[in-house]
């Protein structure tokens, strides 16, 4: 059966035992990054390792960096951090085929459109798409979806990493200064910045069930 068609009909595949575990680890990895976007603000500067293993987004990268995070533990860690996530949506993704996109669709605020720009050419833009958007879950569900291969998904993967890190690392260093003095000004309202944090939080995860309950 092609990816196409499963997508189109969600019903036409029956997901495998292993897929409820990468299931239970996507909703651990939703959770370790909602913990990051409520403690962020305190912990860029207290724990930046513990703050990239809850999540990789390029603000904490390059907000880390700026903290003076040990350059190999950064590496390691998001390395270890991006790879587990897209490996987890890819396993989905494969796994679940149309029903994952639903998902994404309604429960996590993956508009149609965007999915619709992703799923358009997804096989021959691949070697593209991965790597630019190594740290997207949706790019990962659809690389699941159709079927890349491991040893071809795992290169593009790396190049996409390694890519990604050391941007984050050229433009921590280029703009450096501004991001320290925002640390600096982040340490003086950090308890401000953690509330509003926790607020948003709330506030995207009870809309996006809504949104999903109501599809």
């Amino acid at each position: 059966m092609e990816a196409t068609d499963a997508v189109a009909d969600p019903s036409a595949i029956r997901p495998p035992r292993w897929g409820t575990l990468a299931l239970a680890a996507f909703v651990g990895l939703v959770v370790c990054s909602n913990v990051a976007s409520a403690v962020w603000a305190r912990w860029v500067e207290t724990n930046p390792e513990g703050l990239l293993m809850l999540s990789s987004r390029n603000r904490y990268l390059a907000l880390t960096l700026a903290s003076g995070i040990p350059l190999g533990a950064y590496v390691v860690i998001a390395t270890v951090r991006l790879s587990a996530a897209f490996a987890v949506c890819h396993l989905i993704g494969r796994a679940y085929r149309g029903q994952a996109l639903n998902w994404f669709t309604r429960y996590l605020g993956v508009t149609a459109e965007s999915l619709e720009a992703f799923q358009r050419g997804f096989d021959r833009a691949q070697i593209v798409l991965i790597p630019f958007f190594a740290g997207s879950n949706i790019v990962a569900v659809l690389s699941g979806v159709h079927r890349t291969p491991p040893a071809k998904l795992a290169a593009l993967l790396a190049v996409g990493i390694a890519g990604r890190l050391a941007l984050m690392w050229w433009l921590a260093r280029t703009f450096e200064e501004q991001l320290v003095d925002f640390l600096e000004w982040l340490q003086r309202y950090q308890w401000w910045a953690v509330g509003i944090s926790i607020a948003i939080v709330v506030l995207v995860n009870m809309r996006n069930f809504r949104r999903g309950a109501a599809g």
